[in-house]
C-alpha cells in the first residue's frame, strides 16, 4: 500500500470513528465502543511489554483496577479533583509497576510470568479485603464523571466517546513515537535474543523494566477513564480474566503491531456484545471462533498483512533483480583486456 493510499485509509476512518455518535442506531452502541477504546488503551500498554519486550505480564489488569481505585478513592473520599486524580492514577500504577517490575524482572520466562500472576492475584485480595481504603465487595461508588472544559461538557456518554477517543488517538501517537526510537529496538532487541541483546550493549534489567513502566502508565491511564466512564468499581475489575482478554485482542489484532490492540479490542468486542442473546453458552460459539482465528492467523490479523505486504515486496524485487540489464563497460581498454584474460 502507498503512502498516499495509507494516509487516504486513515483519514476515513479518522473521519468513521468522529461520526459514529452521530448516527448509531441507539446510545448502547456508543457506550459498548467507548468500553471498547478503553479496553484497547489498555492492551496498546501491555502490547508493549509482550509485543515489542517479551515479556508476558498477567498482572495487567491489576495494574489497570490501581488506576481505577486511585481515581475513585481520590475523587469520592478525599474530594481531590478529578484531573489531578486522573494523573495521579497514572504515576500511582507507574510507581508499584516499578517496584513489582524490580522484583519480577529477575526471572525469565514462564517464572517471570507466574510470579505476577501471583501479583495480580495479590492486587485482587487487597482490592477485596481491604475494606476501610477499597470498600471492599461492596464496591466504590459514586465515582464523578470527567468536568467539562470549557463549552465541551463529558456528563453524557457521547461527550466520553470523544474524550476516550482523544485519549486512545494519543496513546497510538506516544506508543508510535517509542517503538520507532532507538528505545523501541532495544526493547525488540529484548525479545529477540536477551544473550545478543546485551552483547550488543543493551542493559537488559533497565530495558526492561522501562517497557513494564510504561505498559503499567497505559494500564493506570485506561483504568481512569474506565472509572470516570462507569462510575462504580468493584474487585472484580483486577481479575486475571481480565488480563487474558487484553491477551486475546493483542493475538487477534496482531501481537507486536501498532493497530492491532485496537483491531483486536474492537472486534471481540462486538463479538460479545453481539452473542449476549446466548446468555451462558456464548462461549460455545465465542470459543471455536477465536481458535480458528488464532489458527490461520497466527500473527494476528494486522501480522498476516504485514507478512503478506513483505512477501509482495519480496517478489517484486526479485522480479527487478531478473530484468536487471548486464552491466557494460564503457572503457575500451577494459574491454581489451578482459578478452586477453
Amino acid at each position: 500500500m502507498s503512502a498516499h493510499a495509507r494516509a487516504a485509509l486513515i483519514i476515513g476512518l479518522l473521519a468513521i470513528a468522529l461520526a459514529f455518535p452521530l448516527v448509531a442506531a441507539n446510545e448502547y452502541f456508543v457506550y459498548v465502543l467507548t468500553l471498547a477504546y478503553i479496553m484497547a488503551i489498555s492492551a496498546i500498554g501491555l502490547n508493549l511489554l509482550v509485543g515489542y519486550a517479551g515479556q508476558l505480564n498477567l498482572a495487567h489488569a491489576g495494574f489497570m483496577a490501581i488506576g481505577a481505585y486511585t481515581l475513585g478513592i481520590l475523587t469520592v473520599d478525599y474530594g481531590v479533583p478529578y484531573w489531578v486524580s486522573f494523573v495521579s492514577s497514572g504515576v500511582t500504577s507507574c510507581l508499584l509497576g516499578a517496584v513489582a517490575g524490580i522484583i519480577s524482572l529477575r526471572l525469565r520466562g514462564h517464572f517471570f510470568s507466574i510470579f505476577t500472576l501471583c501479583i495480580g492475584f495479590i492486587i485482587f485480595l487487597v482490592i477485596e479485603k481491604w475494606d476501610d481504603l477499597t470498600h471492599g465487595v461492596v464496591g466504590l461508588m459514586g465515582i464523578p464523571a470527567p468536568p467539562g472544559i470549557g463549552p465541551i461538557q463529558f456528563s453524557t456518554t457521547t461527550g466520553q466517546y470523544y474524550l476516550v477517543f482523544a485519549f486512545l488517538l494519543l496513546s497510538i501517537f506516544v506508543m508510535r513515537r517509542i517503538v520507532n526510537s532507538l528505545l523501541g529496538r532495544a526493547f525488540m532487541a529484548v525479545r529477540n535474543s536477551e544473550g545478543l541483546a546485551e552483547a550488543l550493549g543493551v542493559r537488559l534489567m533497565r530495558t526492561k523494566l522501562t517497557a513494564f513502566i510504561l505498559s503499567t502508565f497505559y494500564a493506570g491511564i485506561a483504568g481512569a477513564l474506565y472509572a470516570g466512564f462507569v462510575r462504580f468499581l468493584g474487585p472484580n475489575i483486577a481479575l486475571t480474566d481480565n488480563t487474558f482478554d487484553l491477551i486475546a485482542y493483542i493475538l487477534v489484532g496482531g501481537i507486536g503491531t501498532l493497530f492491532g490492540p485496537l483491531l483486536g479490542a474492537i472486534m471481540l468486542t462486538a463479538l460479545t456484545q453481539s452473542l449476549q442473546f446466548l446468555q451462558e453458552y456464548r462461549m460455545i460459539v465465542f470459543g471455536p471462533l477465536l481458535i480458528l482465528l488464532v489458527m490461520f492467523f497466527p500473527q494476528g490479523i494486522f501480522g498476516a498483512l504485514r507478512q503478506r505486504q513483505m512477501h509482495n515486496r519480496s517478489k517484486q524485487q526479485s522480479a527487478l533483480d531478473r530484468v536487471k540489464p548486464i552491466p557494460t563497460i564503457d572503457d575500451p581498454s577494459r574491454m581489451e583486456a578482459s578478452v586477453d584474460a
